[in-house]
């Protein structure tokens, strides 16, 4: 059985711990490798000569580091069969959902790529006598990110997309759970061009999250995982002083109105709550229909919807959803729809004790209904993350927008509704970072960027985007003056004003 190392030095090497981790295929239920676990001398290591690599980058001029990503780009666009299937086969995520996780991914390396437009600074001629004034946008140095399983191509070039494009080195922790195709991005990186050592790939688990915070080399750490380690990360990097922007958990609603295009939304909501098992942090599991009519018209539609999906095996092309990650995530999903009920949820549909024939020990879990959800129930108040989706019934326009507003996270949140005026007014005045207006999963394109608010994100700068640029630099202004030769010491002691 094959072990999966790191990726340091711009080629592949064997982990010199004894510890590794399983990586399962979710499909099967099998063992197909194993990955190593580094130490914290391995990562100091990667560190160093990242940092080696990283004085020299910064001095490359920004259209060549673009022409590098532009490279980057297209070998990753020829390999996204390749890419998303072995995504597939330890994720667990249908293939059309693995190749939009690589494409989203590619989306941000292709706004990286215009670089040298975002980094340019400002200039004032003339801000004082013969005084001109500029900024410029300078690199950290060596930066880090922290990734999650479920999206382990996207976040991953969310990440050092940005780091790279701005002149930063970058040390990428994958998830442990599905570290294969992290480890292919680092090579197609060193094969467009890349300089070596600028992107390590460390896998590992908490000894090196730890190690990454506290390394004194590493000046930022971008996180995407659950929020009490979100929270974790952000206190102990930045105790360390280092920059920090971690992104947590989330409890994603859908106000659905009473004129909302009924098809349409359940259609929505369906692909919403349930695509790729529910394995998203921008999923949609709970759903707020406005006014018991919109709620009965609701179920009328969704029963049906439901009955009809298909859950199977990852390379299936007509499943709607294929297994969780882990045995071990499928019975907490499991137990959480236990605990639902005995909370005094209503079991609409149960998707517990799902097989799939033919493969009775993956890691599958049928799709999830529970009505009569209330806001002081500990599973409405927790993410699930699996295919569970919740009905909470709210009377009022006003009920609905104080559930999300209310709630712990404050990630993402959408309205269905074909009033403007509504609409508008729940997008101004809603407590979450993301909204989406007839769009269930509203993650921003590329070139604005993507953050929740409350316990779904810890400091102050979100992902990608120009946000991600400004997170991945610091900025020196220069006054400067070019006098005559003759020495004028006049207020030479005074601060100078203009």
């Amino acid at each position: 059985m094959k072990t999966i190392g790191h990726f340091i030095d711009g080629k592949r090497v064997a982990g010199k711990s004894d510890r590794t981790k399983d990586i399962f295929n979710p499909n099967t239920g099998e063992v197909q490798a194993k990955v190593s676990m580094a130490t914290p001398s391995e990562l100091d290591a990667a560190v160093k000569t990242a940092a080696e690599a990283q004085v020299k980058w910064a001095a490359t001029n920004p259209q060549k580091r673009s022409r590098i990503l532009f490279k980057f780009k297209e070998l990753v666009e020829a390999e996204m069969d390749e890419l998303a299937s072995t995504l597939s086969s330890e994720h667990g995520k249908v293939i059309a959902d693995s190749r939009g996780d690589v494409i989203r991914g590619v989306d941000v390396i292709e706004f990286a790529c215009g670089v040298p437009h975002g980094q340019k600074g400002e200039h004032t001629y003339g801000a004082g006598p013969e005084i001109d004034v500029y900024s410029m946008r300078k690199p950290l140095g060596v930066v880090a990110g922290i990734t999650p399983f479920n999206f382990p191509a996207m976040i991953p070039m969310w990440m050092f997309g940005m780091a790279i494009s701005t002149g930063n080195a970058f040390i990428l922790k994958p998830s442990e759970k599905d570290p294969s195709v992290p480890m292919r991005l680092a090579e197609l990186f060193i094969e467009a061009g890349g300089p070596v050592g600028l992107l390590q790939c460390i896998n590992g688990d908490k000894e090196i999250v730890d190690a990454i915070c506290d390394n004194e080399t590493i000046q930022a750490v971008s996180f995407v995982g659950s929020s009490d380690i979100a929270q974790y990360v952000y206190a102990r990097a930045t105790a360390n002083g280092k920059r920090a922007q971690c992104m947590g958990g989330a409890k994603n609603h859908g106000i659905l109105m009473p004129d909302a295009n009924m098809e349409q939304a359940v259609k929505d909501i369906l692909g919403a709550a349930y695509g790729s098992a529910g394995e998203r942090c921008m999923a949609l599991p709970v759903v707020v229909p406005v006014g018991e009519g919109t709620a009965e018209k609701f179920l009328e539609h969704m029963l049906p919807a439901i009955e009809a999906m298909k859950v199977g095996v990852s390379e299936d092309a007509e499943a709607n959803y294929g297994p969780v990650v882990t045995a071990a995530h499928r019975d907490s999903i499991e137990a959480d729809i236990t605990k639902a009920v005995e909370e005094g949820a209503k079991l609409v549909v149960d998707g517990r004790d799902f097989k799939l024939q033919g493969y009775e020990d993956g890691f599958f879990i049928g799709p999830t209904l529970l009505d009569n959800v209330t806001p002081d129930m500990e599973t409405y108040k927790d993410e699930i993350f699996g295919p569970v989706l919740q009905i909470v019934r709210a009377d009022t326009f006003e009920e609905a927008l104080k559930l999300p507003s209310e709630h712990q996270y404050g990630n993402g949140v959408a309205i269905f509704t074909q009033n403007g005026r509504a609409a508008r007014e729940f997008a101004d005045r809603v407590e979450v970072g993301m909204v989406g207006i007839n769009v269930p999963i509203p993650v921003p394109v590329a070139y604005h960027s993507f953050g929740g608010w409350k316990r779904s994100a810890f400091g102050d700068a979100n992902q990608y985007g120009m946000e991600g640029l400004r997170f991945y630099t610091k900025v020196k202004t220069v006054t400067q003056r070019w006098p005559e030769p003759e020495v004028n010491d006049d207020n030479a002691f005074v601060i100078p004003t203009f």
